[in-house]
């Protein structure tokens, strides 16, 4: 087997030059770095990765743990974390949480023992007292979509309140005042942060909360539709249905299409998180955007920043939502 002695000896450079190459740094030239890449391909010499991490106590890793790996949600995260870290030459080692307490902490213990840098968590489940803990280990951590006060430093965060509210008031703003709302799962931070947007909202325009017009869903385009067929089982009047994400009002569209109404004249809905697809359906879903992507790109820059020493980038940890008016929303009559 070959040796990294044996591939400094075949391209006739030191030791220190094919580390060097190995680890992709600047300051060998491009003709020696040739001359090592070449030898290394003669000899079939693939680096010791572990043997590296142990000398260098840096496995050039990062864990990134996700709630769920299916889903136009979080496709785009990961893509800008994998993005940001492969153009640092890091890998990243995803793994699922699903939105389960035990799952959740089970990934965390798997990815640490990994002997990752740095871990990059979107996590829900857990508490904020378990994520305070963790955050005192030796394994630097980044949080998104979460927000605890007392380490705001590691979060990466979306200001979700002001996200519900924003929703609520467009379609207040139109005259709707029979307004029914599908939530997601309430044990999420950020989905109690939208309802509480979205009372405030209603609370200005002096309109009482019915909470009979409330449903709690799960995110996905069939919890979607299931909530709008409760809704209209309650033969109350609705005028304008607020979405807690794009998914679910998604499926909802498509219960009051099939059942003869029409959207935006018969009812109005608004979503959150401006994912692509609802962008091309007609109507074109009015939203409230959630840029993941770019607060799965911060993070993976604050591991940059704070775990690789590049003090050259810049990190943006608040995000603020905007609104997308398109056709799904009218004013009433």
């Amino acid at each position: 087997m070959a040796t990294i002695y044996d591939v400094s000896v075949m391209a006739g450079v030191s030791l220190a030059t094919v580390s060097r190459v190995m680890n992709n740094n600047t300051k060998v030239s491009d003709k020696t770095k040739q001359k090592v890449l070449d030898a290394m391909q003669t000899l079939g010499y693939r680096p010791n990765t572990i043997a590296q991490s142990l000398a260098s106590n840096c496995s050039n890793s990062v864990g990134v743990l996700v709630s769920q790996l299916d889903g136009p949600f979080y496709g785009p995260m990961m893509t800008e974390i994998e993005t940001v870290l492969r153009s640092a030459n890091k890998h990243v080692i995803i793994a699922a949480g699903h939105s389960d307490e035990a799952q959740e902490k089970d990934s965390v213990e798997f990815l640490m023992s990994r002997g990752c840098d740095a871990l990059i968590l979107d996590i829900e489940a857990v508490s904020d007292e378990y994520l305070i803990e963790l955050s005192k280990g030796s394994t630097p951590i980044v949080f998104i979509n979460r927000y605890i006060d007392s380490i705001k430093e590691r979060c990466v965060f979306l200001e979700n309140e002001l996200g519900g509210f924003m929703a609520t008031n467009h379609i207040l703003s139109l005259g709707h005042k029979d307004i029914a709302y599908i939530s997601g799962p309430l044990f999420k931070l950020d989905v109690r942060d939208r309802l509480k947007g979205h009372k405030r909202a209603l609370k200005q325009y002096n309109i009482n909360f019915d909470d009979s017009l409330c449903i709690e869903s799960d995110f996905k385009e069939a919890g979607g539709s299931e909530a709008m067929e409760h809704l209209l089982s309650l033969n109350k009047t609705i005028t304008a249905v607020v979405c807690a994400n794009d998914q679910m009002a998604s499926g909802a569209i498509s219960v009051c299409l099939e059942q003869g109404l029409r959207v935006p004249e018969d009812i109005s809905f608004i979503g959150y998180d401006n994912i692509p697809f609802p962008q091309y359906i007609s109507p074109k879903l009015t939203t409230v955007s959630n840029p993941i992507h770019e607060m799965g790109k911060m993070a993976a820059r604050w591991v940059l920043q704070h775990v690789y020493n590049d003090k050259s980038i810049e990190v943006e940890s608040s995000f603020l939502p905007e609104l997308f008016i398109r056709t799904s929303t009218k004013a009433v009559d």
